[in-house]
């Protein structure tokens, strides 16, 4: 029979509700903190320079997409024990498998190099000394860190980093919003028929939906059931699927909603000192800290700081793992941040490497500065082919057994793949008027 279990529930029934639901949290509240990284955080302060308070309205939209999107990414881990690329390569034709795998490597890459860039830039501005270095530093913590740190606790690690976050909430009560105007620009949606603001549309669903947090997603839960001898993929254990579908809805919620609130949060910050003060040509998340100091003070701008380098540290092991993951998984390596070096000396590799050539970027003819917000595009362009064939493998049975996907989250699933297919279509098409 079936083993029946209660997932990340503490064995101590003196914990408190709030201890508890923390301790459920675990792979949906690191996703969704690792979605506001550098990269992203320069999108969205990009966004608000420019268009102001009437951009707001992405986030309410977003949220309800992006939990159902990652919701169905931690139930095809979880239900089958394989992350995504796992999945494909067992049930699809190997070219589709790498058309989808090598565009995520490479703007996983690409990502990782604008974050480093980001987060060197960043800490230039508060303590001095040589951007060039600070690329390097972080991008040997991030490796070390990932590969030589035990798995429990890197993980226990990245969840307390989601801390940094937080910096973005004390930016905001740190200048004058006005409140009005900003709930206006959230609840009514504001639309301009242009190349900026369909580039800059897609970019927000590009860093607010990214493939990498898919494959992270779902790779995650798949690595939490091989480490947790408690538990069993539903396919085998079907009995446990009530209570991993609750854990995961519930830490996919919260996670998202956290990403949303600090990408608002972003937005009002830069739209309420930025964009009011006529400063809209703001190309980076180190532009817009430095750009919010004479405007917002001393406090807005350290605040802001620390959360690029905070959020970088938390997003670039993590772009690193979902490449290495997919690729890992495609070629059917042994994988696994659960697994020692010399197990996964194939997939620890790729992770190295993943960072390396990103950590190599900022010394290349690629502009860091144009790579970080085309970053977000890319990852819109790619997430469209990738969304809409997860959509597809969770309605198939071989796939998943009795636990289809279906209802009201099918629905949103495929609501979230149309609209960032619109996003891409209105972009491409508003380059040629």
């Amino acid at each position: 029979m079936d083993k029946i279990t209660a997932e990340d529930q503490p064995s101590s029934s003196g914990f408190a509700p709030a201890r508890k639901l923390i301790a459920r949290l675990g792979p949906g509240l690191i996703t969704g903190a690792s979605d506001d990284d550098p990269s992203g955080i320069g999108t969205y302060s990009q966004a608000g320079a420019q268009l102001g308070f009437g951009i707001g309205w992405t986030m309410l939209l977003t949220y309800p997409l992006m939990a159902a999107i990652q919701e169905i990414s931690a139930r095809v881990g979880r239900t089958t024990g394989h992350g995504i690329a796992g999945n494909l390569c067992r049930h699809y034709p190997n070219w589709l498998l790498q058309s989808i795998v090598i565009p995520l490597f490479i703007a996983n890459t690409i990502n990782i190099g604008a974050d480093l860039s980001a987060m060197a830039d960043a800490t230039k501005l508060l303590i001095g000394g040589p951007a060039v270095l600070y690329v390097l530093l972080f991008a040997a913590i991030c490796v070390i860190g990932i590969v030589f740190v035990r798995y429990d606790r890197y993980a226990l690690i990245l969840k307390w980093m989601t801390l940094s976050l937080f910096s973005y909430v004390a930016v905001v009560f740190a200048v004058r919003i006005p409140w009005g105007e900003a709930l206006h620009g959230v609840l009514v949606p504001q639309i301009t028929w242009s190349s900026a603001f369909f580039t800059t549309l897609l970019a927000i669903f590009g860093t607010t939906i990214s493939p990498y947090l898919f494959f992270w997603q779902a790779s995650q839960e798949a690595e939490d059931v091989h480490a947790n001898h408690d538990r069993k993929t539903l396919l085998r254990a079907p009995r446990q699927a009530l209570d991993a579908f609750s854990r995961i809805r519930a830490d996919t919620l919260i996670g998202m909603a956290i990403s949303n609130i600090i990408a608002l949060s972003i937005i009002f910050a830069t739209a309420a000192t930025l964009n009011k003060a006529g400063n809209t040509e703001i190309e980076t998340s180190a532009q817009a800290a430095e750009a919010l100091r004479p405007i917002a003070g001393d406090f807005a701008f350290v605040f802001f700081t620390f959360g690029i380098v905070g959020t970088g540290l938390l997003a670039v092991p993590i772009l690193a793992g979902a490449a290495a993951y997919a690729i890992g998984e495609a070629r059917r390596w042994p994988v696994g941040l659960s697994r020692r070096p010399k197990e996964a000396v194939a997939f620890y590799s790729t992770l190295a490497a993943a960072t390396g050539l990103g950590a190599a970027i900022p010394f290349g003819p690629i502009d860091p500065i144009k790579a970080l917000y085309w970053t977000a595009v890319i990852n819109g362009a790619v997430a469209v082919p990738v969304m809409t064939v997860m959509m597809i493998m969770t309605a198939r049975a071989k796939v998943m057994g009795d636990f289809t996907v279906r209802g009201w989250l099918r629905w949103l699933g495929w609501a979230a793949t149309i609209a960032m297919a619109i996003c891409l279509c209105g972009m491409v098409i508003s380059w040629f008027m």
